[in-house]
């Protein structure tokens, strides 16, 4: 825990001083005020992040972490672990849905092994962060040591302050893991908490009889490492997934340097909520992308208070929602930035 109290530290809350000046301007924007709902949001939300009231947009990044959970044994996914490692070589061929979209959005993808169980040879472009091959099998003890845990959060780390030397302004996660929904659940149910019942879907398409089973292996899990529940740390290491690690860190360095950070999906919220455990003031450095089809995503949403931009029915992971959702921060920021101001255009203001 040691090593990660420097950036735990150095996240401070953002400058709320300025919410004044930046509401100022886009009520002074040629438009009734309020007119533009949530974007107007999302844009002072982004000025507040960045602690600018003349924000820049730079370089935007997607960061998907790849990793297989050994609970999968268990019968909790209605695909095989090998799809985990052939998914891989589907993103560094650039056939995954991930591709297409980070592509239209003009985004860099990095693609991260934190923990394939496959040695994924040639794989060509790969970030190879591997600290082991695959959680252990959380029903039947801790996934991971709580020193492995920390070594995947600093990978997230790590990565996350390349992107800010890179000139990222707007850094997304994604991740990749047959059976990943398994450990985000339990991770919600502990640390929101809540019944498991409340926050476990079908994941990849389990039918009633699998989803039945599936929430009875978390809740096994749950109980067999219950005196390891006892702080967010702990909790991640013992029921949480090495791509959920990873990403955790991503989102604390992030918001240690005012990077904003789009949150992907289901997987991606639970590696959030770690963050937000371990620091509360993460969640002002944070957009939520969208409301995942697993319904445990919205159970999240609601008990925190959160509103995510988007509601697709998404339920793919990989970062998808994360790129779409930059597209509209994007536009926020751009109308905050270039849209005429009353003054500017000799527009008639509304009358008092």
């Amino acid at each position: 825990m040691e090593s990660l109290l420097p950036i735990l530290d150095a996240i401070t809350p953002v400058d709320r001083s300025l919410e004044a000046k930046i509401r100022a301007h886009l009520d002074n924007l040629t438009k009734p005020v309020g007119s533009l709902g949530f974007l107007e949001d999302l844009a002072a939300n982004y000025c507040l992040m960045t602690g600018n009231i003349t924000p820049q947009l730079g370089k935007k990044r997607i960061v998907t972490f790849v990793g297989d959970h050994a609970v999968a044994a268990e019968g909790v996914s209605a695909y095989p672990s090998e799809v985990t490692p052939q998914m891989v070589y589907n993103m560094l061929a650039g056939g995954a849905a991930i591709n297409v979209l980070t592509k239209h959005i003009g985004a860099d993808l990095q693609v991260v092994d934190i923990g394939v169980a496959n040695p994924l040879e040639g794989a060509s472009g790969l970030l190879r962060r591997k600290v082991k091959a695959g959680t252990d099998n959380m029903s039947r003890g801790p996934a991971m040591t709580q020193e492995e845990a920390i070594q995947a959060i600093l990978v997230g780390v790590e990565l996350a302050h390349a992107a800010a030397d890179d000139g990222v302004t707007l850094l997304g996660t994604g991740e990749m893991g047959i059976a990943n929904t398994t450990p985000s659940s339990a991770l919600y149910a502990s640390l929101i908490p809540c019944p498991v019942i409340e926050v476990t879907g079908r994941g990849t398409g389990i039918d009633n009889t699998r989803l039945r089973h599936k929430i009875k292996v978390i809740e096994r899990s749950l109980e067999v490492n219950a005196n390891l529940l006892s702080d967010p740390l702990s909790t991640l290491a013992a029921v949480g997934g090495l791509e959920i690690a990873g990403i955790c860190g991503l989102i604390l360095a992030a918001a240690a340097k005012k990077l904003p950070v789009v949150v992907d999906g289901f997987i991606s919220s639970a590696a959030a909520l770690v963050a937000m455990r371990l620091s509360e003031s993460v969640l002002d450095y944070l957009f939520f992308s969208h409301c995942s089809a697993e319904a445990g995503h919205r159970t999240f949403f609601e008990r925190l208070g959160i509103r995510p931009i988007l509601d697709l029915d998404l339920r793919l992971g990989e970062g998808t929602g994360a790129a779409l959702a930059m597209h509209v921060i994007e536009g926020a920021v751009k109308i905050y930035n270039e849209m005429a101001t009353f003054d500017s255009a000799g527009v008639s203001g509304k009358d008092n």
